[in-house]
């Protein structure tokens, strides 16, 4: 007899990681984005805990664990950076669950899906943080450059996909 399992696709590929990785490549992360533009300026423009947030939330397809996630890794950014307490958190609580949203209904493993993805969320993330910080902070002095932030968007898509493509290797099929 043959028996069907009509489980949705997120339930089906969604992946897990060695506590380890799920802890260390996020501080990581964080660090270096702490660290780098310190040593060469010009790094300022990735933004590595985006990028990690992004892979995690995707790829495990929950919008709790991505909203988790986002919120967890932005809060430790606002704290190693001069950003107030909160604003980073906020802005990868919400790329979190909205990735990890798209990422139970569509092929996220496709390179260039990834690609397009990161640049959305990258510009999505700019409009967040305007939002929070000139909005709902009343930060006056934060001006949004939209050349300077489709440039970062695309630096962050090309750094990206060579560090999914690392990642990748870290995940145990469930």
């Amino acid at each position: 007899m043959v028996t069907r399992s009509y489980m949705s696709r997120r339930e089906v590929e969604q992946q897990s990681f060695s506590l380890s990785v799920a802890i260390f490549v996020p501080v990581g992360a964080i660090l270096l984005q702490v660290l780098l533009p310190r040593l060469i300026p010009a790094l300022s423009i990735l933004d590595l805990p985006l990028i990690v947030t992004l892979f995690f939330a995707i790829s495990r397809r929950s919008p709790i664990a991505g909203t988790t996630t986002g919120a967890t890794i932005g809060l430790l950014q606002d704290v190693l950076t001069s950003q107030p307490i909160g604003v980073n958190g906020m802005a990868k609580s919400v790329i979190g669950y909205t990735a990890a949203s798209l990422g139970s209904r569509i092929d996220v493993d496709n390179t260039s899906t990834r690609a397009l993805l990161t640049f959305g969320f990258s510009l999505l993330q700019s409009v967040l943080l305007y939002l929070i910080e000139r909005r709902l902070l009343g930060i006056r002095g934060f001006h949004l450059l939209w050349l300077h932030e489709l440039l970062r968007a695309a630096v962050n898509t090309a750094v990206a996909v060579p560090v999914f493509f690392l990642l990748d290797r870290t995940k145990h099929q469930e």
